[in-house]
């Protein structure tokens, strides 16, 4: 299965492109923007494809080519204002949502914020509104686009070595989670059909991720 990654030069795209690359059944295809970023992903033997998150659909097009599933992982990142979180956490979500829809790729997983519901954009401060909001109707046009979709809620990313255990439910207690974690996570969605129209929490707990997401 040839996995479109959205975001794969990213903290947590780089990583699940190398857990797919050297462990899955699943083939990664690294979306990146500029070709100076290509070498990591040939040191793993991983094809890479460019695309600027801000381009067309036509653009997005010609990237969908030969795929069978796409993991959105892609974020404008903590020092952009208001303005670049609309366009790359909303539109170029909902950009990735309707070209899967038009070239028939049907499996769709969406790497969202911990919390995206009303209330969450009521009680975030003003910095982080916007991103919560991105994040609120990008995962509704996920739910109503008739796709196998999947919605990743992560909790506090941290930059600490990888656990293996996770806590998975559809709420749980906000907590830090590794980037590493997460994209083991990404790693054993993408490769079980069992969480096919769920989302679901996440953060570091006691149960190793595999058997948290068999539970799902």
């Amino acid at each position: 299965m040839n996995t479109l990654i959205i975001g794969a030069n990213g903290q947590v795209g780089k990583q699940l492109v190398e857990k797919l690359a050297r462990n899955s059944d699943v083939t990664p295809i690294a979306v990146i923007r500029k070709e100076e970023q290509k070498p990591y992903f040939d040191g793993l033997n991983v094809e890479t494809r460019i695309l600027d998150l801000e381009d067309d659909l036509p653009v997005y097009e010609r990237v969908f080519k030969d795929v069978d599933s796409v993991i959105f992982t892609a974020g404008s990142g903590g020092s952009t204002g208001a303005d670049k979180t609309m366009l790359i956490d909303l539109d170029a979500a909902v950009k990735t949502i309707d070209t899967a829809k038009k070239v028939g790729v049907k499996r769709f997983v969406m790497v969202s914020s911990f919390d995206t519901t009303r209330k969450a954009i009521q009680e975030a401060d003003s910095d982080f509104r916007p991103y919560v909001v991105a994040k609120h109707y990008a995962d509704n046009v996920l739910r109503d686009a008739g796709l196998d979709y999947t919605i990743v809620h992560p909790g506090i990313l941290s930059d600490d070595v990888e656990t293996g255990n996770v806590k998975v439910a559809e709420t749980v207690e906000v907590a830090k989670i590794t980037r590493a974690d997460v994209a083991e996570v990404l790693k054993t969605v993408i490769e079980n059909d069992n969480t096919i129209g769920k989302e679901f929490q996440v953060v570091n707990g006691d149960t190793a991720i595999a058997d948290a997401i068999a539970r799902l």
